[in-house]
């Protein structure tokens, strides 16, 4: 499922215990969605021990900062990522890419309170919760607005059978696909009316009215699509200025 690499990059963290959660790509195919990664996706918890493990299993790794912003609590504490190459034969290549604080995700604690331990070859794994996991997809791509369509199926699938009415719930707050959230809505009416003025769509999705239903997840694209380009803006301006100062320090 995970290729060797990150599996033997998985192992280091865990030998150095890396308070770590898996979130992005991998995190996604865990849970069933379809999306491809060859980079390891890791939210760091905000802790001075933290980046100190951290630190020696990048050693370890021989990994290297690549682009800005450099290696700075400060600048995890603000919400941006930052980026490494390894260098270790066995990891040769591997991009880690590491946050503190992912977008959407304002109540930390409850984050980690959340996770999912997983096993795996090299031992067990915390991972982001699948709910977790969905608000940090909600992206400018919109390739990761189709994986959350892929990650509630594949939920849904795994929990059809009798499941819980918060679950339900999650599936009726989060679900992309049209046929899905009619099914929802038509099995579960009760908990989709109630949802509705928290989620306005679900009221086509009751009325069973596809068209208008398609065209509202459409504008619920866009406006995900907005929020989060309006997130990233001033982070973004500060990787421009940090870049400025990189390349007139002769950094390239």
């Amino acid at each position: 499922m995970i290729p060797t690499p990150i599996q033997s990059a998985l192992a280091t963290l865990r030998k150095f215990e890396v308070p770590a959660l898996l979130i992005g790509g991998q995190a996604c195919i865990l849970y069933g969605g379809a999306e491809f990664s060859r980079d390891l996706d890791l939210m760091l918890a905000a802790a001075p021990e933290a980046l100190t493990r951290l630190e020696q299993a990048l050693a370890a790794l021989q990994a290297d900062v690549i682009a800005v912003p450099p290696f700075r609590s400060a600048f995890l504490q603000r919400g941006h990522a930052v980026h490494f190459r390894c260098r270790r034969p066995d990891v040769a290549g591997l991009r880690l890419d590491l946050m503190t604080k992912p977008p959407r995700l304002p109540d930390l604690d409850a984050v980690w309170q959340r996770r999912v331990v997983v096993e795996l070859d090299v031992g067990p794994v915390s991972v982001v919760a699948l709910e977790d996991l969905v608000a940090t997809k909600k992206t400018q791509r919109d390739k990761d607005w189709a994986t959350i369509g892929e990650l509630i199926e594949a939920d849904m699938i795994a929990h059809g059978t009798n499941p819980s009415q918060s679950r339900v719930e999650f599936w009726l707050r989060e679900a992309r696909e049209a046929d899905a959230l009619i099914e929802l809505a038509s099995a579960f009416r009760g908990v989709a009316e109630a949802l509705a003025a928290e989620r306005p769509l679900l009221g086509a999705a009751v009325g069973q009215d596809r068209g208008k239903l398609e065209l509202e997840l459409a504008q619920e694209q866009i406006r995900g699509k907005q929020a989060d380009r309006e997130y990233w803006a001033p982070l973004r301006a500060e990787l421009e200025l940090l870049r400025h100062d990189h390349r007139r320090s002769g950094g390239g």
